[in-house]
């Protein structure tokens, strides 16, 4: 999000700085709410690293900084701001005890900065690789109204359920996932080492095949001969992939394909539904505008499809429609959570209402995660069996019919 410098008159007299807002007409209205006028304005200028977006970014592994690293390092910032330790003091502590090298040396620098007197959050922003815009929002939220301390509660608390959906997700497909590698693995160990001792066999006898038999056999090899065909394959598609899933427009068509797939597709929908309520609801309880939290939500969510429809509702909540109207436009809400929008509009309780929202979403995730085993399990014995049968037909059919010659021999 920009950063603009200001000059401007308060009550108190002249006055300068820096605040964060998505643009200029933002800047301006959030200087007028505290009570300053503007006379200069500013847009700095700030090299950002390169950052995958999301939450946290997708840079977390390349860079060793997990989510449960800053979930600690919230929780330890809330304790010593609100006993009352200074922020340069307590940045200045957890850098030397903190255990991960990447966040501490980050800290350090944090350190230096804010000894410079930059203000936390615009420090923060130089490195979104590792703090998200949300992050460095509600840190600011938390400086200009001197309330810090609840910012990193805020943060914790919403990095920790955060985590704990991540973990449930993972855990959820765990298994699928290693039943599919050991098909891979065994059509690989079959194809390799185990048919072309069959292939052998038959060429002994010379007997005519069936067609079953002679596609394995061909498949056989073809994995033998050109292995390396196969193996360039793999790793053409997987860059080719990698470099379609992180340009602009992959990122948006990965991101609609996500939500619309089979099975997985209503888990991932419910699961950014419920970040997305979330993260607004925290966004909104903060004191931060409409359009505004929208703005960083859109950068939250981890999904240009979903970012897209966010940022449509920004631009509806600028032209004067209410939230519960946007929504409706969105397209991509459930009637029981529209109903909470439009009783939110009426009762101004909107970051209430999105918590409860929020509930719903996670509870509907976390069904289908019990219920995803028992519906991928089917299609993973279809799997095994069609395996089974095409060895059976390939393999031991002809076997038989070897073994029915030979008696008709004796």
């Amino acid at each position: 999000m920009p950063m603009f410098s200001y000059r401007g008159y308060s009550a108190a007299g002249e006055t300068s700085g820096t605040l964060e807002a998505p643009d200029r007409q933002s800047a301006v209205q959030t200087l007028s709410s505290r009570g300053i006028m503007p006379v200069s304005l500013t847009e700095e200028a700030v090299k950002e690293k390169s950052s995958g977006g999301g939450l946290l970014g997708n840079l977390h592994f390349m860079h060793h900084v997990k989510i449960e690293d800053l979930v600690m390092f919230c929780r330890q910032m809330y304790s010593l701001t609100k006993a009352g330790i200074p922020l340069l003091r307590a940045i200045g502590g957890l850098s030397n005890t903190i255990t991960n090298p990447v966040l501490r040396d980050e800290l350090k620098q944090i350190g230096r900065d804010l000894a410079g007197g930059m203000p936390m959050a615009y420090s923060l922003r130089k490195r979104p690789d590792i703090f998200s815009p949300l992050f460095i929002a509600l840190i600011n939220v938390g400086e200009n109204t001197g309330e810090l301390e609840g910012s990193f509660k805020q943060i914790a608390e919403y990095l920790s359920l955060d985590m704990e959906t991540r973990k449930r997700v993972k855990a959820a497909i765990r298994y699928p996932m290693i039943v599919i590698i050991f098909l891979a693995l065994a059509m690989v160990v079959l194809n390799i080492w185990v048919i072309p001792v069959f292939a052998n066999l038959f060429a002994k006898f010379d007997a005519e095949l069936p067609i079953y038999t002679r596609i394995l056999l061909a498949v056989s090899h073809f994995f033998r001969t050109y292995w390396y065909v196969l193996l360039l394959s793999v790793i053409g598609i997987s860059w080719f992939w990698i470099k379609w899933s992180h340009s602009k427009s992959g990122r948006y068509t990965w991101g609609k394909w996500q939500m619309r797939l089979p099975i997985i597709g209503p888990i991932v929908t419910q699961s950014l539904l419920a970040r997305f309520c979330r993260s607004f609801a925290v966004m909104i309880s903060s004191g931060i505008t409409l359009n505004q939290a929208l703005a960083l939500v859109a950068e939250a969510v981890d999904n240009d499809f979903l970012a897209e429809k966010i940022v449509n509702m920004k631009t509806g909540i600028e032209g004067g429609q209410s939230l519960a109207h946007v929504a409706a436009d969105a397209n991509i809400f459930s009637p029981l959570v529209m109903q909470m929008f439009a009783v939110g509009d009426e009762t101004g309780q909107v970051d209430t209402l999105l918590l409860e929202a929020a509930g719903y979403y996670e509870g509907e995730v976390d069904y289908a995660l019990k219920n995803l085993t028992a519906k991928i399990e089917p299609i993973l014995l279809v799997c095994v069996a069609a395996m089974v049968l095409v060895l059976a037909l390939g393999i031991f059919t002809p076997m038989w019919n070897m073994y029915s010659v030979m008696q008709g021999q004796k």
